[in-house]
């Protein structure tokens, strides 16, 4: 999930009680509802760094106590600068221990959310690095970020008005029925989602075993898994996604009408030497760690999007995407080259002449 829905669920949860509780609440949750994302500092490291850090330790149930930890110090540190700064300290008191279980309360909502989309996360790590994804909602979904917004918001702008109306401050927080109104709504939207999900995956599955009974004269190769992925907005919409040992089949399933496009089917691309050597590359053991879509194909001599000057003689580029994040699924948000997609330039001897992901080289 992007970063500021993350930090609106931890003002959120801040506010829906718990800033009655002790002092500093909403900013620590705040914080630690954000705080796996500092796993953004690896990309210092180079882009392929990066995408193998990122949603790692950060973003794991063996690293949340330490995230917590962390940001329950952050914040013990800017209320001793307060202090220090002569600042009036807080009207209520300040319960560390408590503020450090919120932080690990708050670290968790962070990686439900992350959970819930499909890029995914590994929770189990580094016990077991396996990705794992619900891929219900989008990586920005509006409809929560502006309930979450709105419960932030209309409290404020409605204390505005009622203490211009009884022209003195409100010296208590307040209510926390927004906040609360606004993570039931996050519950139940999960919930339908979740419904709808379901029933996308099961359409395709019906939609299969039909025309196998209908036209049973013709082979039909039999669906090895079925995924469906988000769209903003709209929980009744899904992008589907159907593999058979030789094909790919990709539509959009209309939940609410019980309706399933007609699929696009795309060959799987023949394994080459070139695309050998790229999976065994920095990137590509990342990508397949990764990836529960892949699709890597062996283009030629064209040179990466990123990288226009030609190869050299008898080079290849082996590019590494992804079904889930395809133009087709993306629809009116894909660009040009689609997002967390790979290029690996392989020599004409085998060996790895550069590496690119997401437009970034890796040096």
């Amino acid at each position: 999930m992007e970063p500021v829905t993350h930090f609106l669920t931890g003002a959120c949860l801040g506010r829906s009680g718990f800033n009655r509780r002790t002092a500093y609440a909403t900013l620590t949750m705040c914080l630690a509802a954000e705080a796996p994302d500092i796993d953004v500092l690896f990309s210092l490291g180079g882009p392929v760094t990066g995408f193998a850090h990122h949603r790692g330790i950060t973003h794991t149930l063996v690293g949340a106590p330490f995230m917590a930890l962390a940001v329950v110090g952050v914040v013990w540190c800017l209320a001793a600068l307060g202090r220090r700064l002569g600042r009036k300290p807080p009207a209520q008191p300040v319960r560390w221990l408590l503020l450090f279980f919120l932080a690990l309360l708050a670290d968790f909502s962070h990686l439900l959310l992350d959970f819930t989309n499909n890029y995914g996360i590994r929770p189990f790590a580094p016990f077991n690095p396996h990705w794992y994804a619900w891929s219900i909602v989008f990586i920005f979904e509006p409809l929560l970020f502006a309930a979450l917004l709105l419960a932030l918001v209309l409290p404020a702008l409605f204390g505005l008005i009622d203490n211009e109306v009884r022209r003195a401050p409100q010296s208590t927080p307040r209510s926390p029925a927004w906040a609360i109104a606004a993570l039931c709504f996050v519950v139940l939207l999960y919930a339908v989602r979740s419904h709808e999900h379901t029933r996308a995956i099961a359409m395709v599955h019906a939609q299969h075993a039909a025309a196998r009974g209908d036209d049973s004269a013709t082979p039909h190769e039999p669906l090895l898994r079925v995924a469906a992925e988000p769209v903003m907005v709209n929980p009744f919409t899904w992008h589907t996604i159907a593999a058979t040992a030789t094909t790919h089949q990709s539509a959009t399933a209309h939940t609410r009408e019980g309706l399933l496009d007609p699929a696009e089917v795309t060959a799987i691309p023949r394994l080459t030497p070139a695309i050998t050597a790229a999976r065994a590359s920095y990137l590509g053991r990342v990508y397949g760690d990764w990836s529960s879509w892949p699709v890597i194909e062996d283009i030629g001599d064209a040179p990466p999007p990123d990288n226009p000057e030609p190869l050299p003689p008898g080079a290849h580029t082996v590019v590494f995407s992804d079904l889930r994040f395809s133009r087709a699924a993306l629809g009116p948000l894909a660009s040009d080259a689609p997002p967390l997609s790979g290029y690996v330039v392989v020599g004409s001897d085998g060996a790895i002449l550069a590496q690119w992901i997401n437009g970034r080289r890796q040096r």
